[in-house]
């Protein structure tokens, strides 16, 4: 029997709130006993740090419980056997002890521990009379076996007990998870990209909707939970696709841009990730494929690429084609005035203040084109 009394009082915790039927049952039993020890008093108790509880009790009126340094059942819980005292007046340790030298004025005692079976004393099965007595040898047995029977129900309460409380926690913690999965399922299938979580031999472990509307579309297949992904997917790509899902279960993502395109429809770009997922043993259990249609994104880049080429001719045509005029007018001027019979006059100067002003200008158109070009290729490259 263990005598720490920290464990031992972590111990009767465990019976210190009992169920109405195990109470019942204790009530017999305290009744049985006082009868076949022909006594007026028996009371099974729980005994903690300052208090004996009375769990079950005959003979007491209604008493529920007694000052633990002033009970005689103290000193039981320290025994591994019945302790019984013929007359408390004649022993040191109770005889002045207020129910020895009061009422009820207690001569004999005769008590039992109750052990649990990981062995703390947590209370008592005890008689006790006014005069003195002694037990026979039958009713210091029945006191034994009926510790242990009272000991077994107060063990098999706490177990029914804890069990309730495990069910209730167990119920609580289904309903959280059940509501945690509704919503992840509703966020997973209200999303646009496609998602599907296989195993290490390619079999489906989880998709989205987004995933089951795109491949009965594309492919006219149906993708349910164990399907193989060999049979749900353009085997065309599988073995590409397999390398990368081997790839991921191996602790390395990856990730491309595939063009998906059925005859008669339209093409189909797909940006497509292949990330290894680890339970929390740090072990890979299976590989998330998770594909976003970017095909918006790629017209737009094209789209961009042949504004700029639009843009590139028009600063072409700013360059040279407009340009070209002008630079004529002001060479055939040069040669103009290289001409021995040449008569500078008053227009000359304003006309080739005019040509000037007019090159000048058309520089800056070209250079602001230029600058716009810069700015737009340099935007569409950040969108990219």
């Amino acid at each position: 029997m263990i005598q720490n009394e920290t464990e031992r009082l972590g111990a009767v915790d465990r019976f210190m709130q009992l169920d109405a039927g195990i109470k019942k049952d204790l009530k017999d039993l305290v009744e049985l006993v006082a009868r076949i020890c022909d006594v007026p008093i028996a009371i099974i108790s729980i005994i903690d740090d300052k208090t004996q509880w009375f769990k079950a009790s005959v003979g007491v009126g209604n008493m529920s419980s007694n000052d633990r340094h002033l009970s005689m059942c103290q000193e039981t819980i320290k025994q591994e056997d019945v302790l019984e005292v013929y007359d408390a007046t004649q022993d040191l340790r109770f005889a002045q002890l207020p129910a020895v030298v009061g009422q009820p004025q207690v001569r004999f005692y005769a008590g039992a521990p109750l052990v649990t079976y990981d062995g703390h004393p947590v209370g008592t099965l005890c008689v006790i009379d006014t005069k003195p007595l002694r037990l026979t040898e039958l009713q210091r047995d029945t006191i034994k076996i009926f510790t242990k029977q009272i000991q077994n129900l107060l063990e098999l309460n706490w177990s029914t007990q804890t069990l309730l409380q495990q069910n209730t926690n167990n119920s609580i913690q289904e309903k959280l998870i059940e509501e945690t999965e509704i919503k992840l399922k509703a966020v997973f299938d209200s999303s646009k990209d496609i998602h599907i979580l296989v195993g290490q031999d390619m079999q489906v472990l989880a998709y989205n909707r987004s995933a089951q509307n795109y491949i009965q579309q594309l492919y006219g297949r149906s993708i349910s939970l164990g399907s193989h992904l060999l049979n749900i997917i353009d085997p065309a790509v599988f073995n590409n696709v397999a390398d990368h899902v081997k790839n991921a279960y191996n602790g390395m993502s990856s990730s491309v841009e595939w063009l998906s395109q059925e005859p008669g429809a339209d093409p189909c770009w797909l940006e497509v990730s292949f990330e290894p997922v680890n339970n929390n043993h740090g072990r890979y259990i299976g590989v998330a494929i998770n594909a976003t249609d970017i095909t918006a994104h790629k017209v737009n880049a094209q789209q961009i690429s042949l504004q700029n080429e639009a843009l590139q001719r028009i600063a072409t045509i700013q360059s040279h084609e407009l340009r070209r005029p002008v630079a004529s007018i002001m060479g055939l001027m040069e040669v103009m005035k290289l001409d021995e019979n040449y008569v500078a006059n008053s227009y000359h100067p304003m006309m080739e203040a005019t040509i000037n002003e007019l090159d000048s200008k058309i520089r800056g158109i070209v250079r602001e084109s230029e600058q716009t070009i810069s700015n737009t290729v340099e935007r569409s490259t950040r969108l990219n």
